[in-house]
C-alpha cells in the first residue's frame, strides 16, 4: 500500500513530513514516497540527523505556498509537490496522496490530474467531529466556499457513505446545518437544498443547529465550505480556550492541583478526542482517486495518523462505494 506524502505541505515543512516518513519507513515498514524539492529535503535531513532511501524521494522542484492561488500556482509551478505526488496515484504507482498544504491547490490538482467520480458535481472535504455520543461527519469544511443546492445534496450522499464506512454507522442520520430546526429556516441556499436532500436516497432528518451537532443528534452535518470552515476553526478555538482556562484554574493552588491530578485520566481522554492530530487528514470525497488534506499545523503525529486514516479508507474501499452510489443515480 504505497502512499505519497507532500513534503512541502505543512506550515513547518519539511520537518514534520521527514520525521513522519522516517518513522513510517524505517520503524513501521510502510511503503512511503516523499514528494518535494530534493535539495531542501536533503538539507533538512542532515539537520535532523535522519536518512531516507533515495528511491523514496520524488523530486518536485516547484513549491506551492499557502498564499498561492490554485490555478495560477498550477500554471506557474507545474512540477509542484502536489502535482508530482498526485501523478503517482494517477499512474497506479501509489494508492493515495497526503498533503498538509493549500486545500484549494490540492483540490485543483486532484481534479486536473484525477478528475471527478462520474456523476459528482463538486468534491467535498469532511471532518470528523467529536460529539456527546461519539463522532459526526461534517462536510464541506473548506473545499467549496461557494455552493449550489445540488452540491449540498451530493455532500449529504457522500457524507452518508463516509459515515457508514468509516464510523460504522448504520443508516446514518443526515442533517442540514442551519440557524433553526424548521424547514423554512436558513438562507436561500439552505431553503433550496432542503427539498433536494429530502428526495435523496439517504436518512435525511431535516435542519439541525450547531448545538444539536455536538449533542449527537445527527451522524452527518451538511453545509457549504465557507460555513463549515468557520464552524471547524471556531470549534477548535473554543476547545483550546476551555482547556487553557481549565489548566490555569486547576493548577492555581494546592487543592485544585490535587483535584487535577485525580481527574487527569478523564482530561487526557477528552484532550485526545478534541485533538485534530488524532484524525490527521480528510479525503477530498468525489475525486476519482484518494487525495487527503491535513491541517496546516500538522506535526509528525498528525501525518502518521493521516497514513492510518488512508489505510482505513483503502480497507473500507471508500472509492468503490462512492463510485457505485453515483453510478446508480446517473
Amino acid at each position: 500500500m504505497r502512499i505519497v506524502i507532500d513534503a512541502m505541505g505543512s506550515d513547518q515543512h519539511p520537518t514534520p513530513e521527514i520525521l513522519a516518513a522516517h518513522q513510517l519507513i524505517n520503524l513501521d515498514g510502510k511503503d512511503i514516497l516523499l514528494a518535494g524539492k530534493h535539495e531542501i529535503i536533503s538539507q533538512k535531513m542532515k539537520e535532523l540527523g535522519v536518512t531516507l532511501p533515495s528511491t523514496n524521494i520524488l523530486d518536485a522542484p516547484d513549491v506551492v505556498e499557502m498564499s498561492d492561488k490554485p490555478v495560477e500556482s498550477a500554471r506557474k509551478k507545474p512540477r509542484n509537490s502536489m502535482a508530482v505526488g498526485i501523478e503517482q496515484v494517477k499512474n497506479g504507482n501509489a494508492i493515495a496522496f497526503i498533503t498538509a498544504g493549500n486545500t484549494g491547490a490540492a483540490m485543483f490538482n486532484g481534479l486536473r490530474i484525477l478528475g471527478r467520480i462520474n456523476g459528482v458535481l463538486r468534491p467535498a472535504m469532511p471532518a470528523i467531529f467529536p460529539v456527546s455520543n461519539g463522532y459526526c461527519v461534517v462536510l464541506d469544511i473548506g473545499a467549496n466556499v461557494d455552493c449550489r443546492p445540488e452540491f449540498l445534496e451530493q455532500f449529504g450522499i457522500m457524507g452518508s457513505i463516509y459515515a457508514e464506512k468509516v464510523l460504522g454507522k448504520v443508516n446514518p442520520r443526515v442533517g442540514l446545518l442551519s440557524n433553526g430546526e424548521e424547514p423554512g429556516k436558513g438562507n436561500q441556499l439552505i431553503k433550496d437544498s432542503y427539498p433536494l436532500l429530502e428526495k435523496a436516497n439517504i436518512n435525511f432528518v431535516g435542519n439541525v443547529e450547531a448545538k444539536e451537532v455536538f449533542q449527537g443528534v445527527v451522524d452527518v452535518a451538511v453545509t457549504d465550505g465557507f460555513t463549515g470552515n468557520i464552524f471547524l476553526k471556531g470549534s477548535e478555538a473554543v476547545a483550546k480556550m476551555l482547556f487553557d482556562i481549565l489548566k490555569n484554574e486547576l493548577t492555581a493552588g494546592f487543592r485544585t492541583s490535587l483535584g487535577a491530578f485525580l481527574a487527569k485520566p478523564a482530561f487526557t481522554k477528552i484532550k485526545k478526542m478534541m485533538d485534530p492530530r488524532e484524525v490527521g487528514a480528510a479525503p477530498l470525497l468525489g475525486i476519482d482517486g484518494l487525495v487527503f488534506v491535513g491541517h496546516g499545523r500538522s506535526d509528525q503525529k498528525a501525518i502518521i495518523n493521516a497514513v492510518r486514516i488512508v489505510e482505513q479508507a483503502v480497507t473500507k474501499d471508500i472509492q468503490s462505494a462512492l463510485s457505485d452510489s453515483f453510478q446508480n443515480r446517473i
